[in-house]
């Protein structure tokens, strides 16, 4: 008989902070939630409250673990665990530069200078939602985390590049078994027909 057992993910990118506020390449860095990143968090559980979830994991950085705590607290669920593979990509030198000559500076084709390059963004993030949905599998799973790691791994996952991931929206995927992965909502909108990987 063939296995079709559905572990369903909402990917929710981490509540605003002041240097996403500033515009500034945040990455690695730790930088906090601001009081309206936890507003975000806060107006996201009415989104994810229309769903039944079983757990939720976050990345380490404070801003997804906050996030993921008021969400929690939402929801009435605790947080399983911080996932340190769910940490954003690292930008190196260009973390805390905003548009300018300092950031070109350090630009090279496909990022910057000293930084994670995209592949490996997208490698770590999508082998850790894997390893989620093996785990969890069957399951309802929220995961906090960040806009260019939630980006990559869900590009890489439907086989199809998408644009930037919006604070504390709901992205809705599934992880099939044997089918593999499956976006229904992007940035809180549905995605037509779907978008299969």
């Amino acid at each position: 008989m063939e296995n079709t057992t559905l572990t369903t993910f909402a990917l929710v990118r981490h509540g605003q902070t002041d240097w996403n506020a500033q515009r500034r390449l945040q990455g690695s860095t730790d930088v906090p939630l601001n009081d309206v990143g936890r507003c975000q968090a806060r107006d996201a559980v009415a989104v994810l409250s229309g769903y039944e979830w079983d757990a939720i994991v976050c990345s380490p950085l404070s801003r997804a673990a906050e996030t993921a705590d008021l969400i929690a607290d939402g929801l009435g669920l605790g947080v399983a665990r911080r996932v340190p593979e769910l940490a954003e990509r690292s930008f190196g030198p260009a973390e805390g530069l905003q548009a300018g000559p300092a950031l070109d500076a350090l630009r090279i084709r496909g990022g910057f200078r000293g930084a994670e390059s995209r592949n490996e963004a997208a490698c770590r993030g999508l082998a850790a939602l894997e390893e989620l949905a093996e785990e969890f599998c069957g399951r309802r799973v929220v995961v906090v985390a960040h806009a260019t790691l939630i980006r990559l791994s869900l590009s890489r996952a439907v086989g199809h590049t998408l644009q930037s991931i919006d604070n504390a929206a709901l992205n809705l995927a599934h992880h099939h078994a044997v089918d593999g992965w499956e976006l229904e909502y992007f940035n809180g909108q549905r995605v037509l027909a779907g978008v299969r990987g």
